[in-house]
């Protein structure tokens, strides 16, 4: 449905002056479009549009006899409104005209108040004069209370002494208030003249008091009444206290008091000063053992009493028990710092670990059960710091080290001596030779890491770490001590008597030691024994079978140098005089445990083997012929056999001998056809690498039908066939020393041909 342009024209003053309505009349307008096209679509609708249009024209009267109400409505509200508007005004300018007119009648009067005033000055006075003559009683009896509180006092009448002085403390204050409120302070030194006997009684009532708090364990024991006194005294000198401060308009001298604080003071005075204000000679040396009881005993029994007895006699808010028990806690931690600083032993310095760390926080005294679960010291922090811990564990540890390197040392002294004696070392159930010396040392060291256990593991730790450093420096010593022993022993072969003996006992002695470093650890498990002490032990080990090898190579020597001859050649009882001599030492290693004597019985045939070796290479003969080699051939053949079955009757298998090198030495001199020698050579460096162009040269002089040409073709089949010692190679010919050649003889001082 349109509009006419007369329509719009008419609308544009109002849209202007009413947007919201022409929208609303749009939307309205739209809406109804949209309606009256969905229901008048179909034709069959239109039948009932005379009943839509009645229907709506009713719906429209009503609203609009709504709106009409509501208008006349909303306009007689304003209406009212209006009239009160109009009669507020009216009665607004009647009240400014009554002020003005109050306002004038005042001006008027102002001239007569100036007699009021003098009237209040002197009302202000009359009021200040009545004040002073209600107080005069009170002033002229000032120095007459002043004695009787003073007896009071004397007669330890303390709640009656002490209300007389606050009664006057009252009445010079309020003297003290009105004067500073009125600015008379000239005055006010006059008033505290006159009250001057105060302090004095104040002073006397505090040391009273005082006396009383230093007593206080004591007292509430035997008389509560007179501590509990002081405690309400002083719970009333702290209420004014915070009334005066809560004030803040005038503080009179000597206020605040703080008494409760100075009773907290004392209190912690008179434990500290009972306790640990102990003498030099009281906490260092024998009496620290009694000093350190006693302040356990005597701890323990004071905070009973204040846990049963004490906290009974203050208020709650006092947290007595927690008070008393920060106290002990703090001044026993500052009395061990003050020990700790002096020069202690070893002894002493446990004693402290252990009184710290263990003692403390047992049931022997904080964690006693007539004092659970009121006191409890966890929240107070270790009575030693962690770094204190530390520093003394370190401390006993130097301190044990320098007891342990002592003791060692005298033990190995003992111990050396006892190698001169005339007699054998003792033996163990298994006939094995040993002395006391490593049941000492390693039961030495067990008690140190066993006692240090006791503390804390971190010192156990440290001792075990150490212990295993003073056994390394001692194994290293103790192999010193065999070196000069075995000097000793070069010089006359009859000093000790028994030398090979205490050797064997030492290798045993050695073993012992080693077998039990891994039971010093601190854990239940068993280590393996660190690489550094590993390695003494073997050091050691090493040189007390050099000293028994080169002992059995001084008894071989002379043998030896009768090698090669004719004579042995012949069939002389060379080689069986060396096995006497090696059986003889093979009876003596016996003494000494498996691992050690099979060492030792390898090593020895490794000497006796080289032995032979160098004494053949040593150019004292050379085969004249044939018949000569064969001879030598056989000679080598029975020796070595007769050794290799020595040696294997002993124990030691085939396979572990180097002997074997003697029997292929022999095929080289054995060898029909020198031609055939570089072969054989060859097939010799391949099993024994470590024999030189020298060794060969020399085993070739010893055949004594080589040529320079065969020669010259076995040394250069050598340097074509350069040999890599094997890892596991034992070298045999790398420690035979070879003679040099002889130079050729020389005519006059010319030179060489």
């Amino acid at each position: 449905m349109g509009m006419s342009a007369e329509d719009e024209h008419a609308a544009s003053p109002r849209d202007e002056e009413w947007p919201e309505a022409e929208k609303a009349e749009k939307l309205a307008r739209g809406a109804a479009l949209k309606w009256a096209s969905g229901v008048f679509y179909c034709p069959e609708k239109l039948e009932g549009l005379g009943q839509y249009r009645s229907r709506e024209t009713q719906r429209n009267s009503s609203i609009q006899s709504r709106l009409k109400s509501t208008v006349q409505s909303y306009l007689e509200g304003v209406g009212a409104g209006l009239e009160q508007l109009r009669s507020a005004a009216q009665e607004v300018q009647s009240v400014c005209q009554d002020l003005g007119a109050a306002r004038w009648a005042l001006l008027d009067s102002a001239d007569r108040f100036q007699g009021l005033q003098q009237m209040r000055a002197l009302m202000a006075e009359h009021v200040q004069l009545a004040s002073v003559v209600q107080v005069l009683p009170q002033l002229f009896s000032v120095h007459e209370v002043f004695s009787h509180t003073l007896q009071l006092l004397r007669g330890q009448h303390l709640l009656e002494a002490h209300a007389e002085l606050m009664m006057m403390e009252h009445l010079r204050d309020d003297i003290l208030s009105q004067l500073h409120l009125r600015g008379l302070s000239s005055a006010q030194a006059t008033v505290l003249s006159y009250f001057g006997g105060l302090q004095e009684l104040n002073e006397s009532l505090a040391k009273q008091l005082w006396d009383i708090v230093g007593s206080s364990l004591r007292l509430v024991r035997e008389d509560p009444v007179l501590f509990v006194t002081a405690v309400r005294i002083i719970e009333r000198e702290e209420k004014i206290d915070d009334t005066l401060l809560l004030e803040a308009t005038f503080l009179p001298p000597g206020r605040p008091k703080g008494w409760r604080q100075k009773f907290y003071h004392v209190l912690q005075e008179t434990i500290t000063g009972a306790h640990f204000h102990a003498t030099r000679m009281d906490a260092v040396g024998p009496g620290l053992a009694r000093h350190l009881a006693a302040l356990q005993k005597d701890i323990v029994s004071e905070l009973r009493v204040v846990k049963d007895l004490m906290v009974q006699c203050v208020p709650a808010h006092y947290n007595i028990l927690s008070v008393c028990t920060a106290t002990y806690h703090k001044a026993l931690t500052s009395h061990l710092q003050d020990i700790l600083r002096e020069d202690l032993d070893k002894q002493a310095l446990f004693l402290l670990l252990e009184w710290a760390l263990r003692v403390y926080h047992s049931p022997r005294m904080m964690g006693h059960p007539d004092l659970l679960p009121e006191v409890d010291v966890s929240a107070l922090g270790p009575l030693l710091s962690p770094e204190l811990v530390d520093q003394t564990e370190r401390k006993y540890v130097v301190k044990v080290k320098a007891s342990m390197l002592e003791w060692m040392q005298r033990t190995l002294e003992v111990e050396f001596r006892e190698w001169f004696r005339e007699e054998e070392p003792e033996t163990d159930h298994q006939g094995f030779f040993q002395s006391a010396l490593p049941v000492i040392v390693m039961q030495m060291l067990k008690e140190n890491i066993q006692v240090a256990s006791l503390i804390t593991s971190s010192l156990q730790q440290k001792v075990y770490n150490m212990a295993l450093e003073e056994l390394e420096a001692f194994l290293g010593r103790l192999r010193e001590a065999l070196v000069r022993c075995g000097k000793e022993h070069q010089k006359d072969r009859t000093v000790p008597k028994c030398y090979v003996s205490y050797l064997l006992a030492m290798l045993n002695n050695n073993l012992a030691l080693s077998s039990s470093v891994s039971s010093l650890h601190p854990g239940s498990a068993r280590r393996e024994v660190p690489t550094s002490l590993q390695a003494a032990l073997d050091r050691m080990q090493k040189k007390a079978c050099q000293l028994l090898l080169e002992e059995l190579l001084l008894d071989l020597q002379p043998l030896c140098l009768q090698l090669p001859s004719r004579k042995w050649l012949s069939g002389s009882q060379l080689v069986s005089s060396m096995c006497e001599v090696i059986d003889k030492y093979a009876k003596d290693f016996s003494r000494v445990r498996k691992p050690v004597f099979m060492l030792l019985l390898t090593e020895s045939e490794l000497l006796v083997a080289s032995q032979y070796l160098r004494a053949l290479m040593q150019k004292k003969m050379v085969c004249k012929g044939e018949e000569e080699r064969g001879q030598l051939c056989d000679r080598l053949l029975q020796d070595a056999t007769q050794l290799r079955e020595l040696f294997c009757g002993l124990g030691l298998d085939r396979s572990q001998q180097s002997l074997e090198a003697v029997f292929a030495l022999r095929e080289l001199i054995c060898l029909k056809d020198p031609a055939l020698l570089s072969l054989e050579v060859l097939g010799f460096i391949t099993k024994y690498p470590d024999a030189s162009d020298e060794h060969i040269s020399t085993l070739l002089d010893l055949r004594g039908d080589v040529s320079k040409e065969v020669r010259h073709m076995v040394l250069e089949m050598m340097a074509q066939h350069p040999q890599v010692l094997p890892e596991s190679y034992r070298p045999i010919f790398s420690t035979i020393l070879v003679p040099a050649p002889e130079l050729p003889f020389c005519l006059r001082k010319g030179k060489c041909a």
